[in-house]
């Protein structure tokens, strides 16, 4: 890995230092992976190459002036760069860096959570009994909804792509196999069965209505049939059916045939079902206006459970840096351009998706992927993955219905993109704020949470580029001040949140350079990262949740720092403390104003304000 360039070092003309121009002059010629830094330490761009020296020294010996890749170019001061043994590492590598480090020019899948699954507990053999006698608790499994830790006593199916899938999967095994849901402390006291019993989806295991080895039955047909062997469960119960009756015992078999008439009604209702794929993933994408969107459908035991949309960022900068970079080197792939971008969205979905995660046997995929990055992901995870274009049959109904609810899902975003863009605009015409580069409006909003005077805390939350930025939220734990009094907490917030920032302004008017702490380390376990600081930057406006109390308190802070009042607006709760009816206060003199309830820029104030709110609330809670 390549050093730092002393800043010192002599520049070339073109703008890059002697040392950084003579470290690309020394790359081998061998696959791997290279990250630019700007001159703050912010991670620009992640790319692989099949031959370092070759793609690196691409970037510095043409003009890119008026391109994306000239102005990430401009900015570069520093590389590192890695060897790696193949293409197909330098690949993982790559996007295991683009998740983890958040490079400002590369296609980004921002992580959501992880996938819920449908757990049965004690199911695993070994655990099932404790001693000579079973334990009640493990001689009746229980299924319930689980997001977290694997736990190797338990058997987990799914993954799924929403809590509500797993919970319609949950209602369906309760009709039709019956197994108890409830906690375990609830188990082991009941004394007579509750109500799920008495509407016929438990068995009723609590108070003995049913004994071990029936119930065993039933968890092992659930599962079976989790894992898509449907017939193999149908059949069982058949048998057992006929074998009732042959024996008169007519209740018993009635019972069976009312399983499998369940079953099969919840079969006929899967249109999606099929014996033939068992886990296979579905992947549709749609680029339309500088937005990207991929929609993942799952297929897990035969059973289509529902799909997840995911909208990468920074598309647009990373797909022409990429392009450009093609054409100029003479490597331009042919076809149509729009088609390779979603080409380049798709693969860039499966490389960071996929890292760490569990894989489907099959990829359904709406555009052609390289085999180089199936292999390279199957490898990784440790199995065979396969991938089909252009699908038949169920295949086929299953990606259409992908594609036709990615081109919804970003249809959607769009509408809401527009919207937020137009309530940012409304705002910033209300309050006279600077409209020429709305993109880079900034809005800090502040609120005050305790409960009845203990374990008072303040949020801090952003508002840029029309959008809630979490990752840069910060909570701040107050102490030192009278229980209770908002006032003083809203004074040492602002102090802590401002204070140094304001010395760095100063000593910049004064000719001198410090390092500003633009965003200090989150106090309370809040919603941050640790994405380098871009330089001191106050925000356009600052909003304190609160009326003429608050917002005197914000002007006699700003006042001490020498800061400018006009940024403070007060949010006031209106007559009745009803939404739509706030005002607008004012730390520099000016009237208090009511935008009117249909207004979209009190809409964006309130939206901005209860999520302040939100935030506030969560971390004392936590």
């Amino acid at each position: 890995m390549t050093g730092t360039n002393p800043p010192e070092t002599p520049a070339s003309s073109d703008g890059h230092s002697a040392a950084l121009l003579a470290e690309v002059a020394a790359l081998p010629g061998l696959p791997g992976v290279y990250r630019y830094f700007d001159a703050q330490g912010q991670l620009l761009y992640v790319g692989k190459a099949r031959n370092l020296k070759k793609r690196v020294s691409s970037y510095f010996q043409k003009n890119h002036d008026g391109t994306r890749i000239g102005h990430m170019v401009s900015r570069i001061a520093r590389m590192e760069t890695t060897v790696v043994r193949s293409e197909a590492e330098a690949l993982l590598l790559e996007n295991n860096l683009i998740k983890t480090l958040n490079p400002r020019f590369n296609i980004l899948f921002r992580d959501d959570k992880s996938y819920p699954y449908l757990k049965i507990t004690g199911t695993r053999e070994t655990f099932r009994t404790a001693g000579p006698k079973p334990v009640p608790m493990l001689a009746f499994p229980r299924m319930a909804y689980y997001r977290g830790v694997v736990d190797r006593r338990h058997s987990y199916y799914g993954p799924y792509p929403s809590a509500w899938a797993v919970k319609e999967s949950i209602t369906l095994l309760q009709k039709v196999f019956r197994l108890r849901t409830c906690e375990d402390t609830v188990f082991t006291n009941r004394t007579r069965p509750c109500l799920l019993y008495q509407i016929k989806r438990c068995s009723g295991p609590c108070v003995d209505l049913i004994d071990t080895e029936a119930y065993g039955r039933d968890v092992a047909a659930a599962e079976r049939f989790l894992r898509g062997e449907t017939q193999a469960v149908l059949d069982e119960l058949e048998q057992r059916m006929m074998a009732h009756a042959e024996q008169l015992e007519f209740e018993q078999a009635a019972e069976i045939r009312n399983q499998m008439s369940a079953l099969s009604r919840v079969l006929h209702q899967q249109a999606m079902d099929t014996a033939s794929d068992r886990d296979v993933d579905i992947l549709a994408v749609k680029v339309q206006g500088g937005k990207a969107c991929v929609n993942l459908a799952m297929v897990r035991g035969g059973r289509h459970l529902g799909d997840r949309p995911y909208f990468p960022a920074h598309v647009d900068d990373a797909t022409q840096i990429d392009e450009g970079l093609d054409a100029e080197s003479g490597a331009a792939p042919e076809g149509d351009p729009l088609e390779r971008l979603h080409v380049r969205v798709l693969e860039a979905f499966i490389a960071q998706h996929y890292l760490g995660a569990a894989l489907p046997h099959t990829l359904v995929t709406s555009h052609p992927v390289a085999k180089a990055l199936i292999d390279a992901v199957g490898a990784q995870a440790g199995s065979r993955l396969q991938a089909v274009h252009q699908p038949r049959e169920h295949r086929r109904a299953w990606l259409d219905m992908a594609q036709t609810n990615a081109e919804i899902a970003l249809a959607r975003l769009l509408a809401e993109e527009g919207s937020q863009q137009a309530r940012t605009r409304a705002l910033a015409e209300a309050l006279a704020l600077p409209d020429d580069n709305l993109d880079e409006l900034r809005i800090e909003c502040f609120d005050i949470s305790h409960t009845a005077g203990e374990s008072t805390q303040a949020s801090c939350v952003v508002f840029e580029g029309h959008k809630m930025q979490n990752s840069q939220y910060r909570r701040y734990n107050i102490d030192g001040i009278t229980p209770g009094d908002d006032y003083a907490a809203m004074r040492q917030v602002l102090l802590r949140r401002y204070g140094k920032l304001a010395e760095v302004l100063r000593a910049e008017q004064d000719g001198e350079a410090l390092v500003p702490e633009t965003h200090p380390p989150d106090e309370a376990g809040g919603e941050s990262t640790t994405e380098a600081p871009k330089g001191p930057r106050m925000p356009d406006l600052v909003l304190i949740d609160g009326g003429k109390g608050q917002v005197g308190m914000a002007r006699e802070v700003f006042q001490q720092l020498g800061l400018d009042l006009s940024l403070i607006v007060g949010v006031e709760k209106g007559e009745g403390r009803k939404v739509g009816l706030e005002e607008l206060v004012f730390a520099d003199g000016r009237e208090k104003v009511y935008l009117g309830h249909d207004s979209a820029a009190l809409m964006l104030v309130a939206q901005i304000r209860d999520e302040a709110h939100r935030f506030a609330i969560t971390g004392m809670r936590a």
